[in-house]
């Protein structure tokens, strides 16, 4: 039995669903650990409540309801496209309200048309949400982690920093950390005396020596046989964290990415301002631009009001399997996230789909918009 209440909504909310055309859907609320600690983000992580199985399975009690539905819709072979809407409790660690609150939303799988299913996202969470609060003034931030991507990666910035990239992309702080780290060069001695070594012997520069060397000392200390790594799994980890530590960029190449995740204007400004940047750094980023062309245009297409939505190019959402579109909700003048989501394009094929879904969705936390119903003075 759930220990809170259903909010008095969620009937009114469950019928605006139905009018979207979603179909309903549950799943359990004891899920399977993996996928979340896989897939979900560090930030959901921390904050999962875990426990096991009677054979020792690693479970948790649902923290969130996408990767559910996503697993759900795999393992009933479910054609696409497909409109999932949901209702129900989830359960993680808060530092406001209560550990066990309502989530609801819809997750759009399957549309090829990527632009149309993005702004469908952002209008019906806006619709959803203006129904609740009539008379409120709602703000819409929106990013893009694609965009964000195909900069950095046409900055020349090799793989591994990419992904480090990427991994922070929406935490303010560790962008900078690590723009700061790609500023400003090592110190001597970094890597410790045992690569120092290598380094000096020139065997880190040689793949086949270092695999060679790492086999034999392994082999020597016994250690081959308590760890699950091979000596060459540990070789290129290792040279990766080497190019990590020791590539640096020019001052132009980070002024150019500064300058990029400085931006923070009107969404109806923001493409333009992308070309322009795009020509004046001359960086080749014509295909994640176009995908932000169309979705910006298919949203005025939908009706959306352009006047609420600002773009921020720095903005992200901590979880790990977004892709492109991030978007979060409230009313203007109040701190409070009334709804968020995202294009998740990797994550049915990464839980076992044998083909490619694009996907997008949204959810709403019914707490957060019953407060915010209260302080309107009981809208509905």
């Amino acid at each position: 039995m759930p220990l809170i209440n259903l909010p008095a909504f969620a009937g009114d909310l469950l019928a605006d669903f139905e009018r979207l055309k979603t179909l309903r859907v549950d799943t359990p609320v004891i899920q399977p650990a993996e996928p979340f600690l896989d897939m979900a983000g560090e930030d959901l992580r921390r904050r999962i409540f875990m426990t096991e199985s009677e054979t020792g399975e690693s479970l948790c009690l649902r923290p969130e309801f996408t990767i559910p539905v996503c697993l759900r819709h795999i393992e009933t072979a479910t054609g696409t496209p497909q409109r999932y809407a949901y209702l129900g409790e989830v359960f993680r660690q808060r530092r406001e309200g209560s550990s066990e609150f309502y989530q609801a939303g819809i997750e759009d799988l399957g549309d090829a048309d990527t632009a149309g299913a993005d702004a469908r996202a952002i209008g019906d969470a806006m619709q959803v949400l203006a129904n609740r609060l009539p008379g409120q003034r709602l703000k819409v931030t929106l990013g893009d982690q694609s965009v964000f991507e195909a900069v950095i990666a046409a900055c020349g910035l090799p793989g591994g920093w990419q992904k480090r990239l990427i991994h922070a992309f929406g935490d303010q702080k560790q962008l900078q950390r690590l723009l700061g780290e790609l500023a400003d060069p090592k110190a001597s001695g970094v890597f410790g005396p045992e690569v120092e070594r290598l380094a000096k012997m020139g065997v880190l520069d040689d793949e086949e020596r270092l695999v060679a060397h790492l086999a034999e000392t392994m082999e020597a200390t016994g250690y081959s046989t308590n760890v699950s790594r091979s000596p060459r799994d540990i070789a290129r980890r290792l040279k990766e964290k080497m190019e990590l530590a020791t590539t640096r960029l020019d001052k132009a190449a980070l002024a150019v990415m500064r300058e990029f995740l400085a931006f923070d204007l009107p969404l109806s400004e923001a493409p333009a301002a992308l070309h322009a940047f795009a020509k004046k750094s001359k960086l080749k980023i014509d295909g994640a631009l176009s995908f932000f062309d169309a979705r910006v245009a298919a949203l005025a297409e939908a009706g959306a009001d352009p006047d609420l939505i600002r773009y921020r190019a720095a903005f992200g959402r901590p979880l790990d399997y977004y892709t492109g579109l991030v978007f979060e909700i409230g009313i203007e003048g109040a701190p409070a996230v009334l709804a968020g989501g995202g294009r998740f394009d990797r994550l049915l094929t990464l839980l076992g789909a044998r083909e490619h879904i694009p996907a997008v969705g949204f959810s709403l936390w019914l707490d957060r918009i019953e407060r915010a119903i209260a302080a309107a003075g009981g809208a509905k």
